[in-house]
């Protein structure tokens, strides 16, 4: 009799750890949506693998990635790139099955998705923009060439538009800065050698936004413009905000 219980006790416990134990890790998704890595000025096929190491990082943690840059390498018209990016994600939509992805913008990318997201429907289909070093409100670089009498950015037109008081940008940043549902985080570091001033790449704070400093987090990390796309603690705060969290950089991680 007690040999009976023993045996139906053990029978019951492996029902309950069936039954009961997570289908993943703690903390982890079980679905996830595709990323959408949308690259910065200048970046086109023989910049593109810069972004690889990102991408790698998302793929480790079990995303479906890809990664959108230009043929002009980002020069042209910033309309025409988000136009690509809607192409993009519809076609890894149709191919995933997905019904929304996550964007994670570095640069003029974010521009670009921000566009997408305001003027081409893409709030329907975006869960997340993350923001690495994005110029919404420009940059004074993009103003250097016509300060030193040299034309207007050299004739690039996409350099023309991330000026600060753009036309481009004045319609781009014209009533709420963060429309739809999308979770928005824009994450900016002080020593920003090209989105000058570092702040112009906030939005305004409208409960839609995270607008995170990388050094207000971590005193001791100090990733230029290109680094955002390389740093650890950068990366947890990314991870962060595709698994539905506010940012809380690990500052230690590589």
């Amino acid at each position: 009799m007690t040999l009976r219980r023993l045996v139906a006790a053990c029978a019951l416990l492996a029902t309950a750890l069936v039954t009961t134990s997570p289908a993943s890790p703690a903390g982890a998704q079980t679905a996830r949506d595709p990323v959408v890595i949308v690259t910065g000025f200048t970046t086109g096929p023989l910049i593109e693998p810069a972004y690889q190491p990102l991408a790698s990082r998302l793929r480790a943690d079990g995303y479906t990635v890809e990664i959108l840059s230009y043929p002009d390498y980002g020069t042209g018209d910033i309309h025409s790139q988000a136009v690509r990016l809607r192409d993009r994600v519809a076609a890894l939509r149709a191919r995933t099955g997905a019904a929304k992805v996550d964007l994670v913008a570095h640069s003029m990318g974010g521009l670009v998705s921000r566009d997408y997201i305001k003027t081409l429907g893409g709030d329907q289909y975006v869960d997340s923009l993350v923001m690495l070093g994005t110029p919404n409100y420009g940059t004074g670089v993009a103003n250097v060439a016509t300060f030193l009498g040299l034309g207007n950015c050299l004739g690039i037109t996409a350099c023309r538009q991330m000026a600060i008081g753009s036309d481009y940008l004045s319609a781009l940043n014209a009533g709420d800065d963060t429309i739809g549902d999308v979770t928005y985080v824009s994450i900016a570091t002080t020593i920003d050698e090209l989105v000058i001033p570092f702040t112009s790449a906030y939005l305004a704070n409208d409960g839609n936004i995270q607008n995170v400093n990388v050094q207000a987090q971590c005193p001791l990390r100090w990733p230029g413009h290109l680094g955002l796309i390389f740093d650890g603690a950068v990366y947890d705060g990314i991870r962060d905000v595709l698994r539905d969290r506010p940012v809380d950089m690990n500052c230690w991680a590589l």
